[in-house]
């Protein structure tokens, strides 16, 4: 099958919009999107730095090259990819590799931080025996150690590589457990707030295969490696369903998304639970004791019986 815009031979087909395109066609709409996208989520007025959290698997090793390429030669944007070390052996070194190769080919300032470090703690040990499922507390230490580099390295905007597919499955579980506060907390963001290092998705409105496509179209180092804690999140649930929706009505994803933006667009300032600081580290929270903190003491409490 020919390229719908050239005589090309397509290497893909996108059903959403009934398009089959070359690879440079591919290339050409996958970056005018990410254009879009960051033009859409970031005003820059001034010297910015931006980061980037990394973790070397492909959708943040694009959303590294995508924010490179877009404000890698600007005088006035400063570049740093941060990336955390959860402490799972049979993963999280090869896909640290895959990050250190992207920084020092990108020409990136790269810094890493371990939740071993900070928390005492790793994914491994959590989850030795099948005591406690990993996910939910790697989630928690990984976006405080994001922001807390974020906050100390003075960063503007933190780059994710969250894509469309992360994004519509985020929606429909925070609509299934009735969690309108964090729908109002989701990113992007575009307003700083104290203590938080506004987030930047400009993979936002592109499906997870597409990103994928382009990095091996574009030769983007990064790890396939799978997290072997992966299957126990309840977000695989989610993915499935959505993925099947998608295949009998293409664009479903694109519409949860569009449908979020336009609520979220409605919901009222006090939706949004009013921050405060952490007792114990400072951190922003809306109750007393960070999450972190909480799940600290959790684990403290667990390793002692």
């Amino acid at each position: 099958m020919n390229c719908s815009l050239c005589n090309r031979e397509a290497i893909v087909f996108l059903r959403y919009n009934g398009n089959h395109l070359c690879e440079r066609h591919f290339v050409e709409f996958f970056q005018k999107r990410v254009n879009l996208e960051f033009r859409r989520e970031l005003k820059i007025t001034g010297p910015v730095k931006i980061g980037v959290a990394l973790s070397g698997g492909k959708d943040s090793s694009v959303a590294l090259y995508e924010t490179n390429r877009v404000f890698g030669k600007r005088k006035d944007v400063s570049i740093v990819a941060i990336t955390i070390d959860e402490g799972i052996k049979s993963y999280r070194p090869q896909t640290m590799e895959a990050a250190a190769t992207l920084t020092r080919k990108l020409g990136v300032e790269h810094r890493i931080l371990k939740i071993e470090d900070n928390f005492g703690t790793t994914m491994d040990s959590i989850s030795e025996g099948g005591r406690l499922a990993p996910c939910g507390y790697c989630g928690v230490f990984r976006r405080k150690l994001i922001n807390l580099a974020g906050v100390e390295e003075d960063i503007d905007y933190m780059v994710t590589g969250l894509n469309l597919d992360d994004t519509a499955q985020s929606v429909m579980m925070n609509v299934v457990r009735g969690d309108i506060a964090r729908i109002a907390r989701m990113g992007p963001h575009t307003e700083p707030k104290d203590g938080l290092v506004p987030r930047l998705q400009p993979l936002l409105r592109i499906a997870e295969k597409e990103v994928l496509l382009y990095a091996i179209i574009q030769g983007i180092d990064f790890s396939h490696s799978v997290c072997p804690y992966a299957g126990k999140a309840i977000r695989n649930e989610f993915r499935e369903s959505i993925d099947r929706w998608e295949e009998r009505s293409p664009g479903t994803k694109y519409s949860i998304v569009n449908s979020f933006e336009k609520i979220r667009a409605l919901l009222p300032p006090e939706v949004e639970v009013k921050m405060g600081k952490c007792k114990i580290c400072g951190s922003p929270t809306p109750g007393e004791i960070c999450q972190s903190c909480s799940f600290e003491e959790e684990i403290g409490t667990w390793t002692k019986s």
